[in-house]
């Protein structure tokens, strides 16, 4: 199944000669309309709402630049021989979500300790910001023609992709072939994500818990988004560097609920109550 469809315009606007491109545009507002979020919870919760917005202001730079070094590392073989400034050149593509989130981490450990803050607190409350910015993030790749699946048969088409959008469909026509939208999917997950935490505010959840609970719902689903994928980051051989990190950050956060129950750390609930050790 073929098509002929031109792709969208990557550039936002035309500042003289230098381009302002979708999809640094979209990442931006991912992030701004994360950290409103953050803050109004923060603001609910007696947070000083300060402390957010410093450490996103933080967080941010050292994770965009901790997500291009983890790209780059596994795509070594694109920039090695050159030109040197592709390495930089972000506003093409090319940052990978895990990489962000491992740099978004640490500086919030440095930051909750430099600051006498719970973690476990700041982590809860940006959790459902982290997955909402995702979701609007991957509309960054759509805009790139990148992060897409395997070609899509005549059948999956007239059975399923035929409902979605014309613009989304056309952006997915690469040279004449019709792509799985696999940003589409990791999307709406997240999105569908972004609910489920805001709702869980209600539960009696321990501290801790809202973002483990984020980091399992996202590896559940990156895990087999990314096996949809021919972008795709590798280990080793076909082993998928995203489905690997998925299974750990799964394993490693169900552990952490586990450990952090039965050692009486969780003893307070995301609210902040004070609970008994048990």
């Amino acid at each position: 199944m073929g098509c002929e469809a031109p792709a969208l315009d990557p550039v936002f606007l035309w500042i003289g000669s230098l381009p302002i491109y979708w999809y640094g545009v979209i990442i931006a507002t991912g992030a701004f309309l994360g950290l409103w979020v953050a803050t109004r919870e923060a603001d609910r919760l007696g947070v000083k709402k300060d402390y957010i917005v410093d450490l996103v202001v933080y967080a941010i730079p050292i994770a965009i630049l901790s997500a291009r070094i983890y790209y780059v590392i596994f795509e070594w073989h694109r920039y090695s021989d050159g030109p040197w400034w592709k390495i930089f050149a972000v506003w093409e593509g090319g940052i990978a979500i895990h990489g962000a989130l491992i740099g978004a981490v640490i500086t919030a450990i440095i930051y909750t300790r430099i600051r006498k803050l719970s973690f476990w607190q700041i982590a809860d409350i940006l959790a459902p910001s982290l997955i909402l910015g995702q979701a609007i993030g991957r509309w960054g790749n759509f805009m790139n023609q990148e992060a897409h699946g395997g070609p899509i048969s005549e059948t999956t088409y007239n059975n399923f992709h035929q409902y979605l959008p014309d613009f989304i469909m056309n952006q997915m026509c690469i040279d004449g072939t019709i792509y799985h939208p696999t940003f589409l999917y990791e999307s709406l997950w997240n999105i569908i994500g972004f609910i489920i935490l805001i709702l869980l505010r209600k539960l009696p959840l321990r501290r801790g818990e809202m973002f483990l609970t984020y980091m399992t719902y996202y590896s559940i689903g990156r895990f087999f988004i990314e096996g949809m994928r021919t972008d795709s980051l590798y280990i080793v051989g076909p082993l998928r560097t995203a489905q690997v990190l998925s299974i750990i950050l799964v394993v490693i956060a169900i552990i952490l609920v586990i450990y952090r129950r039965k050692k009486g750390l969780a003893d307070k609930t995301y609210q902040g109550k004070k609970m008994g050790r048990k």
